[in-house]
């Protein structure tokens, strides 16, 4: 188990130093050692850490007489672990920061308390050619934006928010019963560490307001049904600074009148007379970008299988196509003429076949 510094070591003070002197200490090290001023630098971010957490057990006369009588044990069996992160630290220590940066406790706590907007789901039903070949359509939404009269404070125009008056800006509230202490989140500003007392009539208060948005999106070929496309920002728009949500649309493909999917195969069955499978000729097959001719060999069966290649779907995640499998179906008629039975009668004598009258 790693030993921390002594506390009044680490602040520069002596051990009988008064709340002033302890606080003018602390913000000298904020300014030197703040990440903002030392980005990358690791040790400076240690020290940050670490001047913050001595100054937050010196500067509660409970913690600081705990500390002088036990030390470190003592404040642990009471129940204190220290900070978590920066974002501790900014939101308990915002109104020192304001005085040594030069921006008020809401706006420190605004930086340190920035939150990602929602992501958001869009189903969407597309053709199968769609599917295959690729396409753009629009998709027609409703999502959560920053109010745009209050700038997504809440407020009124010309009032800001309050400190709250339970925590005193600080988030938090902290009950302590002997030895220990623990700290929940402020139930009257939930958190913010201030509170809004005269509300926006756009948003009630609440920063953000409904809109509908017409989003462009590009379809690309290959896509099929349980595909997911993000449109990274188009999700609801974050607060305090933080990034905007992203949308997710989940494809589900029609099913298609001629054409099955394998893969990057697609699959067709082509319909010939039993004169062409007989004889031979070239047919007219369709295709995802139109129709081709078809060289039917003579004496071809039902389920003899053709393959074009590249006729098929792009590959989503890389280059070239699949093939389009054809498999012929031989048709008989059932509407015969007169003389077309004749001939067929008499082509069955030849082949010496039994046939019913």
């Amino acid at each position: 188990m790693t030993t921390k510094r002594d506390y009044y070591e680490i602040l520069g003070v002596e051990r009988n130093a008064p709340e002033d002197e302890i606080k003018k200490s602390y913000r000298r090290l904020a300014m030197q050692f703040h990440p903002d001023r030392n980005p990358g630098n690791h040790g400076a971010e240690e020290k940050f850490k670490e001047a913050a957490e001595a100054y937050e057990v010196l500067s509660d006369p409970e913690k600081r007489e705990i500390y002088n009588h036990y030390g470190q044990e003592g404040l642990s069996s009471a129940g204190y672990r220290g900070f978590s992160g920066f974002e501790d630290i900014f939101s308990s220590f915002g109104d020192i920061f304001g005085d040594v940066f030069g921006f008020n406790t809401g706006r420190s706590r605004s930086r340190t308390m920035a939150r990602a907007g929602a992501d958001l789901r869009y189903d969407l039903r597309i053709s199968f050619m769609d599917s295959a070949i690729g396409a753009s359509t629009e998709i027609n939404l409703e999502k959560y934006v920053l109010c745009s009269s209050c700038r997504g404070s809440g407020c009124a125009p010309g009032t800001s928010p309050q400190a709250c008056s339970r925590c005193h800006g600080r988030g938090q509230v902290t009950q302590s019963s002997g030895f220990f202490s623990i700290s929940t989140t402020c139930p009257q500003c939930r958190g913010q560490g201030s509170v809004i007392t005269t509300p926006c009539r756009e948003c009630s208060g609440g920063r953000k307001v409904k809109v509908a948005r017409t989003v462009q999106l590009k379809i690309p070929a290959g896509v099929e049904t349980g595909s997911r496309l993000r449109m990274r920002g188009e999700g609801e728009e974050g607060e305090y600074g933080g990034p905007n949500g992203d949308l997710y649309v989940f494809i589900e493909v029609e099913p298609h009148e001629i054409f099955q999917r394998n893969g990057d195969d697609i699959y067709c069955r082509l319909p010939i007379s039993f004169i062409q499978a007989a004889l031979g000729g070239s047919v007219e097959t369709p295709t995802l970008t139109g129709v081709e001719k078809l060289k039917i060999p003579r004496g071809t069966q039902t389920g003899k299988i053709f393959r074009l290649k590249g006729k098929g779907i792009a590959h989503l995640r890389g280059y070239g196509r699949g093939d389009q499998i054809i498999e012929t179906v031989i048709t008989v008629p059932t509407n015969l003429m007169k003389k077309q039975e004749e001939l067929l009668r008499e082509f069955a004598k030849l082949s010496d076949e039994e046939t019913y009258h």
